[in-house]
């Protein structure tokens, strides 16, 4: 079973950018981010028509998530428990059968967080709490769980190619790298560094200043994996090519191979 996550940063703009991506990857779930459009406006016609199954959970002009997958959706969840009073549409659940049971993945969009000291620091550091509570009651399912998306998390030094520019941003403060490393002790696994410990793999390049083009980029998008599904990795990889197409989203897909049928 491949699952991949991508944060496509308008669904609208890179719907072009989606087809090219499903048709070579070939995915079985594929996890979006951002969407930025209500439910309604998503191009589920066009999706479907590619193979797959859509839910989402979508906001108007900004964030919304969704789940494409070939096989049925079910149990889906919309939003992260924890605060009813979160309008934000950031958390998208779903199980999917096979043959050896079933498979929990989820898209995340957490949030930003800039600029510290105010409010959206602390609603994601509230939020990634929240996270960890629902993980923790996920867990003892003890079914394959993948917790995709957009973290907006930088978790190590070596995940940026300038982590000194990054001391005074949201995604690289004590506290969400903290928050993310909660999520590990779990027991869940960040697949690419299972897979790979070496520098310079990231997923999102800014769009100024020639960032792609000096490779000047960070890794902030993640799978992680519970310990069922950790037991059927196979591989994780990073799609850097997509990030040079024309017009593309400022994050790339990022995938694993799960010994799943």
């Amino acid at each position: 079973m491949r699952i991949a996550t991508w944060n496509v940063n308008s669904i609208k703009q890179r719907l072009d950018h989606l087809t090219t991506f499903v048709k070579s990857a070939d995915p079985d779930v594929l996890c979006l981010q951002e969407l930025k459009c209500m439910d309604e406006a998503f191009p589920r016609a066009e999706v479907e028509a590619l193979g797959y199954n859509v839910v989402t959970h979508g906001q108007k002009a900004y964030n919304g998530v969704a789940i494409l997958s070939k096989r049925p959706l079910e149990d889906v969840r919309r939003g992260l428990p924890g605060d009813e009073s979160d309008e934000q549409a950031r958390y998208l659940e779903g199980t999917i059968s096979t043959s050896t049971g079933v498979v929990r993945v989820a898209s995340i969009y957490l949030p930003n967080g800039n600029p510290i000291g105010t409010p959206k620091f602390d609603y994601k550091l509230a939020w990634m709490d929240r996270l960890i509570a629902h993980a923790r009651r996920l867990l003892p399912l003890e079914a394959p769980l993948v917790l995709c998306g957009d973290y907006n998390v930088i978790p190590e030094p070596k995940d940026a190619a300038a982590p000194e520019a990054w001391m005074g941003d949201a995604l690289f403060q004590p506290e969400s790298r903290a928050k993310f490393r909660e999520l590990e002790n779990l027991g869940l696994l960040d697949a690419v560094r299972a897979c790979s410990d070496q520098p310079g793999l990231y997923s999102f390049w800014d769009y100024q200043a020639g960032a792609f083009q000096r490779n000047n980029g960070i890794r902030i998008d993640h799978l992680m994996l519970s310990p069922q599904a950790q037991d059927k990795l196979k591989s994780a990889s990073i799609r850097k090519e997509v990030r040079g197409w024309d017009k593309p989203s400022d994050h790339v897909p990022v995938m694993v191979d799960l010994d799943i049928d």
